[in-house]
């Protein structure tokens, strides 16, 4: 039995070409024994007919804030109280705003500002409209109300540019849908997460560093502690808020990150290792400003160690979880360090390129393990790391619950 059996979805569809999309997601549900209603905007029916969805879910589609027959059926506020998840696919730049302010001046909006039902967007439009300052102030305010922000995907889009602002395909909002309903997987468990890069200082000014922004482990330390777990995160340098109930050590170093790692990791049971740390330090800080001088300058670099290594290699090591952040080859790659640590799953995650996950919203992951591989898709990383942590429970309980484990 599928875990979205008997749960209540109301897909909401407002007016954008990606709506087109929404018709295989309300099937995917159904098959998947969930219960669908559709709510569409009154753009949307110009880009999918209400008969379609309504053939596909099986019932009514409401599309009317005052509609008749849907009052007397079930009211607004009764749609709003049967759901049990509200998931908007696609959703403009416009119900996106209105949403962030609070209007309710059509059913779907209303029916998201009378819900208590956890609420999840999937944003589609122009790429240049995603990047617009408005755009990513209303999606900020809405993650800071708890709404779940899946996406958007990069690609070409149907005006022919190409850049981020196409809508998560079904499949992978199936998968993140799915996520929502073992949100107690991890439950008595103690997690701990690293994440963000590390910087290893030259002199007072200049260090080493990469791009990871932190948001990749930020989001695996917010879904394990929806999974029931008890968690705590080790973050090198990044901009972001420690997570709401998360507590946050916060390092610099890599030396910094594997003492924080050392006086907490006797106690946990699971350790994912998202953090990008340096690999190399140089060996001499110094204590003023390195002036230009010279045309060259060489710089004599010594090795930092591998924590998740030393994790998996510790006498009763946790199930040890790491990140392989490769430019080319990345499932073979991973595959090599998982098998070189000893480590129990290796995630793979391709960096370089126009789709390289540094600094944004989107990643794509694939799970290594000795013998098979799970590609996760791409999605938000908020989404991606839901099902990451739902496979990891499920690899964790199987090694443990073992005879003889």
């Amino acid at each position: 039995m599928s875990s979205l059996s008997g749960r209540c979805v109301l897909v909401g569809v407002t007016g954008g070409i990606a709506a087109y999309k929404s018709a295989d997601l309300v099937r995917r549900l159904i098959e998947h024994g969930a219960m669908v209603r559709v709510a569409m905007t009154a753009s949307a029916v110009q880009f999918i007919s209400p008969l379609t969805l309504q053939s596909v879910s099986g019932q009514p589609v409401h599309d009317a804030l005052l509609d008749i027959d849907s009052e007397t059926a079930m009211s607004h506020i009764e749609l709003a109280r049967w759901a049990d998840q509200i998931i908007v696919a696609p959703a403009t730049a416009d119900f996106i705003a209105r949403l962030a302010t609070g209007l309710a001046d059509d059913l779907l909006s209303t029916l998201c500002l009378a819900t208590q039902a956890q609420i999840a967007i999937a944003p589609a439009m122009n790429h240049v409209m995603w990047d617009n300052p408005a755009t990513q102030e209303n999606i900020a305010t809405l993650r800071d109300r708890g709404v779940d922000i899946l996406g958007p995907d990069t690609g070409s889009q149907a005006c022919g540019e190409t850049g981020p602002g196409r809508m998560v395909e079904p499949e992978a909002l199936l998968r993140w849908l799915t996520s929502q309903t073992d949100d107690q997987l991890l439950t008595g468990l103690s997690v701990l997460v690293t994440a963000g890069p590390t910087w290893e200082a030259l002199d007072p000014v200049r260090g080493l560093t990469n791009q990871s922004s932190g948001k990749m482990g930020y989001a695996v330390a917010i879904a394990a502690l929806k999974a029931g777990a008890k968690v705590n995160l080790i973050s090198g340098p990044t901009a972001l808020s420690s997570p709401p109930g998360v507590p946050t050590c916060r390092v610099t170093t890599a030396l910094d990150m594997l003492s924080a790692v050392d006086a907490q990791v006797s106690d946990v049971d699971i350790f994912v290792s998202v953090a990008a740390v340096s690999d190399y330090r140089p060996e001499a800080h110094q204590t003023q400003k390195i002036k230009k001088h010279a045309a060259s300058f060489n710089l004599e670099l010594v090795r930092n160690p591998d924590i998740l290594a030393t994790v998996a290699g510790r006498s009763s090591p946790p199930f040890t979880v790491g990140f392989a952040a490769e430019t080319d080859e990345p499932v073979a790659q991973a595959r090599r360090k998982l098998e070189a640590k000893k480590v129990d799953l290796m995630v793979a995650n391709q960096v370089g390129g126009e789709n390289s996950p540094f600094g944004r919203d989107d990643n794509a992951l694939i799970l290594v393990e000795s013998q098979s591989e799970t590609d996760l898709g791409r999605g938000s990383k908020q989404a991606l790391a839901q099902c990451l942590v739902r496979e990891i429970a499920s690899r964790y309980h199987a090694k443990y619950s073992a005879p003889g484990s």
